[in-house]
């Protein structure tokens, strides 16, 4: 059996004797194992649970919160992507780059949120500059990096599903009860006997050759409230536990006496609501998108919109059949300029402060095979134009809990010219009643009105 990390004698002995005044534990059961690989010090073992550990499980109650952060409270599904270091990870199998290319690709970006929580060695390894570059096409895909240093214990705690590896935190991920799918599992470099090798038994894993959109969602459809509750019981010998028996330890050490206010971890914010940037939210999709639509009903008007990023082949299942019309959005910003070309609608995220109805106008004189323009002017609205002049303000409405409606406001300008190339004018659908897109198991309405040239 290879060394236990962290418990051999090279990390924990100096000329036979412990380093550490404290070795300090999460859970008794480390302790056996500890005793086995390092007997001596064994004998300086405090048990004091685990604060990071904490920390998450107090996040459980914001859950909605943090789900409204990283732009998936509306249904959609927020997927995570973890990886830890070495050539034993997921990030350092040779099956990352398909798996990566597979998650952008394949799920349709408004029914999808991904996140990549990746382990901080691997930019310290390679440079964050070279990590930024491979992950750059993911990111212009949707896919959002999460700061190892940042809210990652936040995504975890919002996370529909965690794809991962032996790191610890696909282990958080479980004990929290989130859903978790294995992409790879290095059981050789861990003691069997540990809960991250049991883990490595009990969670399902990505089978090749079956849809990753199939097996994320019996993954998130199929799982048990508990399943993984023996792995949160080995998380932790006291749950919730760990300030105040860290601050004894500490102060024992100081021979000093305690304060007398109950020992407590400072909170994780909802990323958005404390200094240090803006929330994650719905990410900039820079890479050309393939749309399929198709008009549900004229009054009110519905459009189902679909939206893939950047696929590398048409789209297939369930949502191309029942598609009617199919087009292609860019971005003025695209990685990929040349598809600006065969842009269908053009697009402007960039809020630059130029008036939106000269600057739609200025898009279509650049692109004259594009149909539409759309220029985004705030959260949830963008500003529409077509060929002849007419131009449409898109303005989302309050769900039906009175948040704001966090969908890309250029999937309501996809549906506007699905209405469009179906044969109807623009102006009727400021005649009908709201403008209803769906996209996946979410209405979403919209607010039509006519903004002079």
């Amino acid at each position: 059996m290879a060394p236990v990390f962290g418990m051999a004698p090279d990390w924990l002995l100096h000329e036979g004797a412990p380093l550490a005044a404290a070795t300090v534990l999460s859970h008794p059961e480390q302790l056996e194992r500890l005793r086995r690989a390092c007997p001596e010090a064994a004998e300086t073992a405090v048990l004091a649970g685990d604060p990071c550990f904490d920390r998450m499980l107090a996040l459980r109650r914001r859950r909605p919160a943090l789900r409204r952060a990283f732009g998936a409270g509306d249904g959609r599904r927020l997927v995570v992507l973890n990886s830890t270091w070495g050539r034993s990870s997921l990030f350092g199998s040779d099956a990352f780059p398909a798996l990566l290319r597979e998650l952008t690709e394949t799920l349709p970006v408004d029914e999808y949120r991904l996140c990549a929580v990746l382990h901080p060695n691997i930019g310290y390894g390679h440079g964050p500059g070279r990590l930024r570059a491979w992950l750059r096409r993911a990111a212009a895909s949707g896919l959002t990096p999460v700061d190892p240093l940042g809210p990652w214990r936040q995504a975890v705690a919002a996370a529909d599903c965690v794809i991962g590896d032996h790191g610890s935190v696909t282990y958080y991920a479980a004990a929290l009860g989130v859903p978790v799918l294995l992409g790879s599992f290095a059981e050789r470099d861990l003691d069997p006997d540990s809960p991250v090798a049991a883990l490595g038994r009990a969670a399902p894993r990505l089978r090749p050759g079956t849809p990753l959109r199939t097996q994320i969602d019996a993954v998130i459809d199929g799982h048990v409230p508990g399943r993984y509750d023996g792995f949160a019981a080995l998380a932790s010998s006291d749950p919730g536990g760990s300030a105040r028996l860290l601050r004894s330890l500490f102060h024992s050490f100081l021979a000093l006496p305690e304060p007398a206010r109950p020992a407590a971890l400072p909170p994780l914010p909802v990323p958005g609501t404390a200094p240090g940037g803006p929330p994650p939210g719905t990410p900039e999709l820079l890479a050309p998108l393939r749309v399929l639509t198709r008009v549900v009903a004229d009054a009110p008007p519905e459009v189902a919109v679909t939206r893939w990023a950047d696929p590398s082949a048409e789209p297939a299942g369930p949502d191309a059949e029942a598609a009617e019309g199919a087009h292609t959005v860019v971005d003025e910003d695209t990685p990929d300029t040349s598809r600006l070309a065969l842009a269908d609608l053009v697009t402007d995220r960039s809020l630059a402060g130029d008036p939106p109805g000269p600057r739609a106008a200025e898009l279509l004189a650049a692109h004259p095979y594009a149909a539409l323009a759309a220029v985004r002017t705030g959260p949830g609205r963008c500003l529409v134009r077509d060929r002849a002049g007419t131009q449409l303000a898109l303005t989302a409405l309050p769900r039906p809990d009175g948040f704001p409606d966090p969908c890309d406001p250029f999937a309501y300008a996809s549906a506007v010219l699905a209405w469009h190339t179906g044969g109807h004018p623009l102006t009727t659908l400021t005649e009908r009643g709201p403008l209803v897109v769906t996209t996946g198991r979410v209405r979403h309405r919209v607010a039509v009105r006519v903004v002079p040239a």
